[in-house]
């Protein structure tokens, strides 16, 4: 077949940076090309983006199953976010982590990661308060969690406030600080467009992010097939100047992304103590180009009455 059609080159399934691309065994590729010889081995080309951008395409159908995912997530996180399960002084992080893991369970669905779930509490480190605190009233609760069905996989982090005695609703400080993230959200959407590589979007994004004088983080990834999928990076949280290598491949329409970030903002509530806002939210670019929320985003702390 090769002989007859003649081609100028020939891609193969090797890459140095996408796992994606590198199904090819030493051993084939070594039986491969004592099979073809000289000339044709000559003609060999690392066929990295073609594998990639295979594997990060998503149809419509899946988009709307994917949208019912999403608002299984969602629904889990506000009960797991409530008084029906969590009473102030008596339950740990780890109390809901294994809430989450049990409810999925039950529901025959699988976990692509462990989930996790952290607080930030006024005037306390991460040190003071510990890996597995009691919650307490006026604590800042965060989670990490994701499900897994039909082979796809959600990645999504939400946060919610501890009601202190007589408060309605989070302080103004708080809010403040979730808006932050919010406005980083809609910034990374817009940069967001096919043809661009993951550090082109990086680098316009924290600009912008700067220019607003938001003190923030970006760390975007593909989603779908696989939790963390095929294409580009958009920053990882200790690389803000860029990724080499698998931040430059292109945006490409009908793939998905989850847009993780945080947002850091001194609260004057808390005696200007920083508090970090942390949000994942999985997005769809559509076969048009145009990117949208797979369900919506959190722009209101859940509340812990």
């Amino acid at each position: 077949m090769i002989e007859e059609r003649k081609p100028r080159a020939i891609g193969i399934n090797r890459s140095t940076v996408f796992a994606f691309s590198d199904g090819l065994s030493s051993g084939e590729l070594k039986g491969m090309s004592a099979a073809l010889g000289e000339a044709w081995t000559a003609r060999f080309k690392d066929a990295e983006l073609l594998p990639v951008e295979l594997i990060a395409s998503r149809l419509p159908a899946e988009e709307a199953f994917y949208r019912r995912m999403q608002e299984l997530v969602w629904s889990m996180t506000q009960t797991m976010f409530s008084s029906a399960v969590i009473t102030p002084g008596k339950t740990r992080t780890s109390d809901l982590v294994w809430w989450w893991r049990q409810r999925v369970n039950d529901q025959g669905l699988g976990t692509w990661f462990q989930p996790s779930v952290s607080v930030q509490r006024k005037g306390h480190t991460a040190a003071q308060i510990g890996d597995d605190p009691v919650i307490e009233r006026g604590d800042v609760l965060h989670c990490d969690v994701g499900i897994t069905a039909a082979r796809l996989n959600t990645d999504t982090q939400h946060n919610a406030y501890v009601l202190l005695p007589g408060e309605t609703d989070a302080p103004e400080g708080l809010r403040r600080a979730l808006a932050n993230a919010n406005a980083l959200q809609d910034i990374v959407m817009d940069e967001i467009k096919p043809a661009r590589t993951g550090n082109q979007i990086l680098k316009a994004s924290l600009a912008r992010m700067t220019a607003k004088g938001i003190t923030g983080t970006l760390y975007s990834h593909p989603i779908g097939l696989h939790g963390h999928g095929a294409g580009p990076l958009i920053g990882l949280w200790d690389y803000q100047d860029g990724v080499a290598g698998r931040g430059d491949a292109p945006v490409i329409p009908s793939m998905w992304f989850s847009i993780e970030l945080q947002a850091t903002t001194p609260v004057p509530e808390w005696g200007n103590q920083p508090v970090r806002m942390a949000q994942e939210e999985d997005a769809i670019v559509g076969a048009d180009g145009t990117i949208r929320w797979a369900l919506q985003r959190q722009d209101r702390l859940f509340l812990v009455r």
